[in-house]
């Protein structure tokens, strides 16, 4: 475990099973919503489960929009978003048509599927992904390995370049995104077993 690993609090969605995961890899980890405490870390979290237009008024009031900005855009640490925490780095949302904190070019809608008994929405279990390109977090997680997944909304590139992996449902979508310290997971690393401890662990090891 290298440094100091603060997960955001803002308020959406339980927050235990990630903890739980990250403290059983060992070291030091931090559950807050405190400016002073996220600009300690070395690494930071940013999970999240619900509304878009939520979330993102409650890291307003939380007053972490220009923390989050200097700790990720100017310092540079790494950061890992978790299902809703990775729709909140595009530049907005169909959920509550919002805005998020713009770190991808990207946008998040609805799924829009047209085999609605087959492809129920929300998208709910296990699905496979596919590396879009070679990344540390991914180090020895192989293409079709199965992440589990809850989620209605997905991620939209308007650069590829930014795709890390991709899940098919009815229609490919971006599971994963990576831009230089800035990584995102629509799925959910720490309800997928031994590959969402393999991801959570490369994470750290970054």
């Amino acid at each position: 475990m290298h440094g100091k690993v603060v997960i955001i609090d803002c308020g959406m969605g339980n927050l235990f099973s990630v903890k739980k995961k990250f403290r059983k890899l060992g070291g030091d980890i931090t559950v807050t919503s405190d400016p002073a405490e996220i600009n300690s870390a070395d690494k930071i979290v940013l999970p999240g489960v619900g509304h878009f237009g939520k979330a993102m008024d409650n890291l307003r009031t939380l007053n972490l929009l220009d923390t989050l900005n200097e700790n990720v855009l100017i310092k540079k640490k790494p950061i890992l978003g978790i299902c809703l925490g990775m729709q909140l780095m595009a530049k907005r949302s169909e959920e509550g048509n919002a805005e998020g904190l713009g770190w991808f070019d990207a946008e998040v809608i609805h799924f829009d599927v047209s085999d609605k008994l087959r492809y129920k929405i929300p998208h709910t279990g296990w699905n496979q992904i596919t590396n879009a390109k070679d990344s540390m977090l991914m180090k020895d997680i192989p293409d079709a390995s199965e992440f589990y997944f809850v989620h209605s909304y997905h991620f939209k590139c308007n650069n590829q370049h930014d795709v890390l992996n991709l899940t098919e449902y009815e229609y490919n979508f971006p599971s994963a995104v990576e831009k230089d310290n800035i990584f995102g997971v629509q799925y959910h690393p720490e309800k997928s077993h031994e590959v969402g401890v393999k991801l959570l662990n490369n994470f750290i090891e970054l």
